[in-house]
């Protein structure tokens, strides 16, 4: 018989976790709690930077804590679903846009001076004759989520570079961020973006913690 290895009961033990690196504990919740004040961006951007990045780390117990705090803040499911579609397609593109590099190693004679290059963009073209019905599908559902709704484009641009921030992919950076200056966007509220990332990345890491404690506990046959 196998064992549960996520229910909603096993972040409780964080405190258990806690106990065994306090001072380290302490320093990160204190920066968790320093990046989720109100500053330049409001607490509901935030809590929906935070939710959409979650959906890219993949944490349960981050969706879960982050809705609950959502829901406090009324903000409705409407918006919520806005939030993880952004994050959908940032972690689609991420993936799209890496093609760009499959590309040139696929048609490189030798071994390029450059990786990741602004002007590499030009090559996407290539890539959408190579299955035209799939990037164009994947183009239109790209420029359905980032397209304001009852999310503003503003806060849609600062969720794209939060997540593009996770997924590390510097084609979506460059092109989100160009995005964002063209919206006005100072780069005090992008910074505060990207220190949600860092904290839900981070956060994602430590709340897996719990199960490592269930993995270390449990009584494996011999």
């Amino acid at each position: 018989m196998g064992h549960d290895l996520y229910l909603a009961n096993n972040i409780k033990r964080l405190k258990e976790v806690a106990n065994y690196q306090p001072d380290t504990f302490k320093a990160f919740s204190q920066f968790d709690q320093q990046v989720f004040k109100e500053g330049k961006l409001t607490n509901k951007l935030k809590e929906l930077i935070a939710i959409a990045c979650a959906h890219i780390t993949g944490c349960p117990y981050c969706i879960e804590g982050h809705v609950t705090k959502a829901k406090k803040l009324e903000i409705s499911f409407d918006e919520i679903a806005e939030a993880i579609h952004v994050a959908t397609a940032l972690k689609a593109g991420a993936a799209m846009a890496h093609g760009l590099n499959a590309l040139n190693a696929y048609t490189s004679e030798g071994e390029a001076q450059s990786l990741y290059h602004s002007s590499y963009g030009k090559r996407f073209k290539e890539l959408a004759n190579s299955n035209p019905n799939s990037f164009l599908a994947f183009h239109s559902y790209d420029q359905n989520a980032l397209k304001a709704g009852l999310l503003t484009k503003r806060e849609k641009e600062l969720i794209a570079i939060a997540c593009a921030h996770i997924t590390g992919c510097p084609y979506c950076i460059e092109a989100h961020v160009s995005n964002a200056k063209k919206e006005n966007i100072t780069f005090e509220e992008i910074s505060e973006s990207i220190f949600v990332a860092v904290a839900l990345n981070a956060g994602a890491a430590l709340a897996h913690s719990v199960n490592a404690l269930n993995a270390f506990d449990h009584e494996y046959p011999k």
